[in-house]
This record gives structure tokens, sequence and C-alpha cells, in this order.
């Protein structure tokens, strides 16, 4: 269990609320940030537990660690307007896809293979210690998840091991059996990328409770 229970997330989508209502349930103190908070005026009175709203500098000051969970496209600029300077050393749980629906459905990516939006995030927020996580499951299984196959690891990467294991122990609180470690942030560029796959399949078998996992 995490000792200090402040927790800031980026965003005001289904994944940013879905993740605040799951650590709150767990008695985190959660502060989302957003540039619309009468988005979140509903999900506020609705959610148990110790949460409240600001912008996103308001969130990135208030969490012991943070999530990002911002559109792709929008995350850089996110990253800027909460202050970089605001998540030192802080552990940052990056959810993020560039998912890009420029031509439709389903979706490619902005950018692959030799960048990725976690390697950008770790970039711009450089005294930060980024994880890659969630970004390869839809909102309804991030907490409490329940897979036909059984308990499942979430995949995982980032640069700082402390990090990483301070990642599965929040993993565990919330429901996973623990990580899968592919490495260092430019892992992200495969788990990215495994998210158009993830569409593509959930399109072949007509649902999104569903995760790519390996067999062995």
């Amino acid at each position: 269990m995490v000792a200090d229970k402040r927790v800031g997330i980026l965003g005001s989508g289904d994944v940013a609320k879905a993740l605040g209502k799951a650590f709150a349930s767990h008695g985190y103190d959660v502060k989302l940030g957003t540039r619309e908070p009468k988005k979140l005026e509903s999900w506020s009175k609705e959610t148990a537990g110790k949460v409240s709203v600001g912008s996103f500098a308001d969130a990135a000051r208030h969490g012991a660690f943070v999530i990002v969970a911002t559109h792709g496209d929008g995350t850089e600029a996110a990253l800027e307007l909460a202050g970089p300077k605001n998540f030192a050393g802080k552990l940052v749980l990056d959810t993020s896809n560039p998912l890009d629906l420029s031509k439709g459905f389903p979706p490619g990516l902005l950018f692959g293979v030799t960048d990725s939006l976690g390697e950008r995030v770790q970039r711009k927020l450089a005294d930060a210690k980024v994880v890659k996580c969630f970004n390869t499951v839809g909102s309804p299984q991030m907490a409490t998840p329940k897979f036909a196959g059984g308990p499942a690891r979430m995949w995982i990467c980032g640069n700082d091991a402390g990090a990483k294991r301070e990642t599965e122990t929040l993993l565990r609180e919330l429901g996973w059996a623990g990580a899968l470690d592919v490495g260092g942030i430019d892992g992200s560029r495969w788990l990215e990328a495994m998210v158009p796959l993830w569409v593509r399949a959930g399109q072949a078998l007509n649902t999104w409770s569903h995760m790519l996992q390996v067999v062995t």
C-alpha cells in the first residue's frame, strides 16, 4: 500500500473518471485537473470518497503521484499547462495513446517505431519518473478487472526500477495480478502500437472488455 494517498489526474474523460473513482474507493485523495471543470460536476457529486476538481497545475501539485489521462494529441500541451516543475521527483503514470483518427476508424498512430508518447512525456517531465501504464485496456477494466481467462498482469514500462515497483503495488491494490514489465520507457513504442490492434481485435470479437496477453 502506498503511504501518501494523494493522487492528481490530468484529464476529464472516461479514463480519468474511471481511475479517479477507483482510487477514491480505495481511500485516496483524488484531484482531477481539467480545462473544463463543468464537465466533471456530475462525476464529483456521484463519486464516493475524497474527490475534487481543479486545473492541470492544481492536480499536478496535489498528487504524491500523478496520472496522465489526456487525449494523445493534447497530452504535451496539457503537461505544459500543468507545469513540468510540479511533477519533479514524482511517479507519473502515463495512460495516453497517440491515436490518429484523421482517416476514420479504426485508428492508426500519430507517430511510432522511432518515438512514442511515453518517451515524449518523459522528455517533457525530465525530473519525473514516468511509467507507461493502463494504456492497453479500456477504462471499464482499469480497476477490478474481470477477464474470462482469469487474473491478468498489466503491461508497463519505464526507466526507473523503483517507480515500476511502486506502480505494481498500485496495480495490485486495484485488483491486478501484477505487472508485466517490458523494459525502459522506449517500450512505450510497442505498448502504444498494441492499441490499434486492440481496437481491431475488439471489432472482430464485438467486445471492448478484452486485453492482449502473453500465453506461455
